[in-house]
């Protein structure tokens, strides 16, 4: 990784030119942070607020005012350290079939937590502890997170000694339609495990596990699985790590044997040799005499661990200049110091199928991920302005209470809601106030979550995650205890990509909206509509899997068998140029009647980065001629008509409203009247802005065996798809591209013929692009028939 903009070579380049220069300690060090000057500012670990403009002097007196009397009435207490130093609050994320529950299945069980283990699809009819639903187990797949807490004696790995830690685990689905779990989850956690393929390295679904974590500044430990497998190769993994992924990474172990052989690894910090025996490999043996055939391996990448943490540390870097070698005490600093800046990744390998190396993970996970005490977090105070700078929360127990409620289940005993309590301490019996609401509450039930199963507490602490029952709320929201009015930002939800036409067999029952409202309620990517022009009931979610399993599911939940028409992607519209108008409305039906007049222009928008926000009303009236009371009404009108566009029905984005001047009457305007103008308005000049319609565009990763690579990539381009990237890595090959959503319906059938069902595929969503203007002109042709005609 370069040091800055200006000094982009490492320090295995520049070692001889400051060798000499710089032997002075003092020196090296003054250079060293003139150098990195640039870098801390990109990796100074903000969490994401809800601050818009930049704050005044006064507001941001106010918020600081604040903080400083927080952390003075409410000091973190011996008791608060002691505790915090013991938590750690991960989450288990990677592209889909990487080994995430077979891992956590695995840390369970040396935890203590479970008594046996079991596989993912169930085949001993029991399952994996984390795949609770019957469904997750038949697919072989995780479809929702779950959560789980365990204890862990951990080796520390500077004095050796055992120390015990409480962690709190997230186990999240590794496929793309679900990826609502793993954003909500990432957003509460601390730190996280990465998990990859020691075959296939980074996958499609790991980039966007990667881009979740930056989103929310989470640092994470990589874990190399599946080391057992033939072809394992993690030194390419871990170049994918720094190539794809643009973290620094060393792996700080070496496997002992190769594939089938492997037996265990060695500690390059601790530099032990350590071996799972026993049932299930749960003796952990350490020996400090590591086996002759990998000891030149070990020491070439403990070298490279050094060089690397050099490059992104410091007091690494002032040692390695000095050509000083560094003691366990100063490496394993080093490496928690990069680890939760958000500048390195420490790569751990094993195989959590063959029960080797899991426990050397888990000392990691204590070792090097941050506690709750180490995470900045901040919160806005809505009696400021959105201006104002966040405030910064104390995780200490007498604190006010601040938690963040991020994920809702419907149970039998009623709405579970997980919560993560970053301030104060939550009691059984508490009442607590609903910030968006106002609403006051009282929590009658407080859990603890192992899976499915739940066990009740009494009170729980800051930097906890705990479930509550009986509170009426929605993902993202923040409740207090009154003391303050904190509001905590909610989670990034993607938008849907695929819609469904979806019908009851036979007669409706009260099950099939049930059903609908629990799962847009539990699920904030699953939307719900009615068509209104064929009165059919149609669901929108993140892929055809997506939806397969909420039909499943209200089969199976609910009773409800479904029928569901052709999937149709979510096609979006846009103006492509600036048109300038001028709109009157005029209703005359005797006694008061409807006037209003806007003029003002549409224009094409592009997307807000940071808010994600592509439609815009602005008002710029100056001179009165268009009442601030009617304003209101504009912009609603102007949000109802970009809901369904005029040429294939779609929703309009990438439009910006601009309300220049008007004209209204004393007794005929009306709210309704400028609201019902906007809306003819945009109808009537929507043509003159030239618009487009845009397909959803997804990247297609597909991995299938070398031999059946020209026919994959022929089955891709027949499809409109457009070849990024190919790479062949021993027996198999994998091929990225982007293809229109709309011509991948149906590709798994083609793929398993193709492949002699040897191949597999992965897509996730990118952007929206232009159709081809044959195809908007027969998308257009369609929606005309759909339309009733004029007599």
């Amino acid at each position: 990784m370069a040091l800055s903009t200006r000094c982009s070579r490492s320090w295995r380049d520049l070692h001889p030119l400051f060798s000499s220069s710089c032997s002075a300690s003092g020196t090296t060090t003054t250079w060293l942070r003139t150098c990195r000057t640039s870098q801390l500012n990109v990796f100074t670990r903000h969490a994401a607020t809800a601050a818009a403009a930049a704050p005044t002097p006064d507001l941001a007196a106010v918020a600081n005012e604040q903080a400083e009397s927080l952390r003075q009435k409410h000091p973190l207490s011996e008791k608060d350290h002691v505790r915090l130093r013991k938590q750690r609050n991960i989450g288990v994320s990677a592209h889909i079939d990487s080994g995430k529950t077979t891992l956590t299945e695995r840390i369970l069980y040396y935890t203590g937590r479970i008594r046996d283990i079991h596989e993912v699809r169930g085949r001993d009819a029991v399952g994996a502890k984390m795949d609770h639903m019957e469904l997750e187990r038949e697919k072989g797949i995780t479809i929702q997170s779950a959560a789980t807490f365990c204890d862990w004696e951990a080796t520390e790995p500077t004095t050796g000694e055992k120390k015990s830690y409480a962690i709190n685990i997230i186990d999240t689905p590794g496929h793309v339609d679900f990826t609502i779990e793993v954003e909500r989850a990432l957003r509460v956690l601390d730190g996280a495990i990465l998990v990859l393929c020691a075959v296939a390295g980074v996958q499609s679904q790991t980039t966007t596990v990667d881009r979740q974590m930056r989103r929310y500044n989470v640092p994470r430990i990589s874990f190399i699985n599946k080391m057992d497998r033939p072809g394992a190769n993690p030194w390419r993994v871990i170049q994918q790590i720094r190539s794809k992924l643009r973290i620094s990474a060393a792996a700080v172990q070496v496997p002992i044997g190769a594939e089938e052989q492997l037996r265990g690894v060695v500690d390059l910090v601790r530099w032990k040799a350590i071996y799972n025996e026993g049932v299930k490999g749960i003796d952990v043996v350490e020996s400090d005499e590591i086996p002759a055939d990998t000891l030149a391996l070990a020491q070439e990448k403990r070298t490279e661990l050094i060089e690397t943490l050099a490059d992104v540390d410091d007091g690494m870097a002032e040692l390695f200049l000095e050509e000083k070698p560094p003691t366990t005490e100063q490496l394993v600093t080093a490496i928690r110091r990069a680890t939760v800046g958000l500048r390195f990744s420490p790569v751990f390998l094993g195989s959590a199928i063959k029960n080797t190396a899991v426990q050397p993970l888990l000392d990691g996970v204590c070792a090097y991920l941050p506690n709750p005490a180490e995470t900045r977090v901040v919160a806005h105070d809505v009696t400021l302005p959105l201006s104002a700078p966040p405030v910064a929360l104390v995780p200490a127990a007498e604190a006010p209470l601040v938690a963040l409620a991020f994920k809702l289940e419907e149970s039998r005993f009623g709405q579970l809601t997980y919560m993560r309590v970053y301030q104060g301490s939550l009691k059984k019996a508490q009442h607590i106030f609903h910030t968006r609401t106002g609403k006051k509450v009282k929590v009658p039930r407080l859990v603890r979550m192992h899976s499915n199963e739940m066990e009740d507490i009494e009170s729980i602490g800051p930097g906890e995650i705990c479930a509550i029952f009986g509170v009426e709320c929605a993902s993202g929201d923040t409740f207090t205890d009154g003391a303050t009015k904190y509001s905590m930002t909610s989670m990034f939800v993607p938008e849907p990509v695929v819609s469904l036409a979806l019908k009851p067999v036979g007669q409706e029952t009260p099950n099939f909206s049930r059903a609908l409202q629990r799962f847009q309620r539990e699920d904030p990517t699953f939307r719900v509509h009615i068509d209104h022009e064929s009165k059919e009931t149609i669901v929108s979610g993140m892929g055809e899997l997506h939806l397969e399993v909420y039909v499943e599911r209200m089969r199976r939940e609910y009773g409800v068998e479904c029928t569901t028409g052709r999937p149709q992607v979510a096609y979006r519209e846009t103006p492509t140029r600036r048109c300038e108008f001028v709109y009157t409305h005029r209703k005359q039906t005797g006694g008061a009647g409807q006037f209003a007049r806007i003029a003002g222009y549409f224009e094409p928008m592009e997307r807000d980065p940071e808010t994600g926000r592509d439609t815009e009303f602005e008002n710029v009236v100056m001179s009165g001629n268009v009442p601030e009371q009617y304003i209101p009404g504009i912009e609603k009108g102007f949000k109802e008509a970009i809901l369904k566009g005029s040429l294939c029905g779609a929703s309009i984005t990438g439009i910006r409203f601009v309300l220049k001047d008007g004209a209204f009457h004393v007794v005929d305007s009306s709210e309704l009247a400028f609201r019902v103008c906007t809306i003819a308005a945009l109808r009537e000049n929507y043509a003159k802005t030239q618009p487009v319609i845009l397909e959803p565009i997804m990247t297609v990763e597909v991995v299938a065996p070398v031999e059946f690579q020209s026919s994959v990539i022929g089955g891709v381009t027949s499809r409109r798809g457009t070849i990024l990237d190919s790479e062949v890595h021993d027996d198999e090959f994998t091929v990225t591209a982007e293809v229109a959503l709309n011509d991948m319906f149906g590709y798994s059938s083609q793929l398993r013929g193709q492949t002699q069902g040897k191949g597999e595929f992965t897509m996730e969503y990118k952007t929206h692009a232009p159709v081809l203007p044959q195809n908007q002109k027969e998308l257009e042709e369609a929606y005309r028939k759909t339309r009733p005609q004029k007599k």
